[in-house]
């Protein structure tokens, strides 16, 4: 049985779509863009806020990065205020966290949100006591697919790579837990299809939170 799961945030334990689309979107404004979808906006997400404003900008015809170091500065202010703009955790996961925790397996967050952000989310949407780690894109850490942060969580919990299951949405997730060698299974509810996962060598894909347990 496994001994601990890590749960990737956006996309996977919450829907945070609105909250990137309303900050980001009056971010571009600025420059003339947007506003965009959330379709696109889900397709933009994934690796770390950079890399969101980057394909914001590059969908807005800035495909040099011209406006980036503005654009970058804006966004990490503004997303300060809209940080828990309509953020709701997906249907079934409550349920799911109440049942590992019944089962007393670990649980753990790793995201490429800014460190502070997701601590936020997660204590204003969970709790301060409902995960054992919480950990956001931090310095000193490469962010994912990188699988430093995976390597941070087993140090922490004193577990190796097999005691592990890793939960995430998009392909950028299937390749952190792969690079470290945990088991991965892919979130159909989440930013992205089944096609990716499984192109990202996802060890199974789940339609429903609850269908994770048949894995531990």
């Amino acid at each position: 049985m496994k001994k601990a799961v890590i749960f990737d945030l956006d996309g996977t334990l919450n829907d945070t779509i609105a909250s990137i689309k309303k900050s980001a979107d009056e971010v571009m404004k600025r420059f003339g863009f947007g506003p965009y979808s959330e379709e696109q906006y889900k397709r933009f997400v994934g690796d770390g806020a950079a890399v969101l404003v980057e394909r914001c900008l590059e969908a807005g015809g800035d495909t040099e990065h011209a406006r980036f170091e503005e654009a970058y500065a804006a966004y990490r202010k503004v997303f300060e205020k809209y940080c828990m703009y309509q953020v709701r955790p997906y249907s079934g996961i409550r349920e799911l966290l109440e049942e590992l925790q019944k089962r007393d397996v670990r649980l753990a967050v790793l995201s490429n949100k800014p460190h502070l952000r997701t601590v936020e989310v997660i204590e204003a949407v969970f709790g301060k006591d409902c995960f054992d780690i919480v950990l956001g894109q931090t310095e000193g850490l490469r962010r994912k697919p990188a699988p430093d942060g995976v390597f941070y969580i087993l140090e922490r919990l004193g577990l190796e790579a097999g005691d592990v299951l890793y939960l995430g949405d998009t392909g950028t997730d299937m390749q952190t837990g792969k690079s470290a060698g945990v088991f991965c299974v892919g979130a159909l509810w989440g930013f992205r299809d089944r096609a990716e996962l499984e192109e990202n060598h996802a060890d199974a894909v789940i339609a429903s939170p609850l269908e994770l347990l048949a894995y531990l």
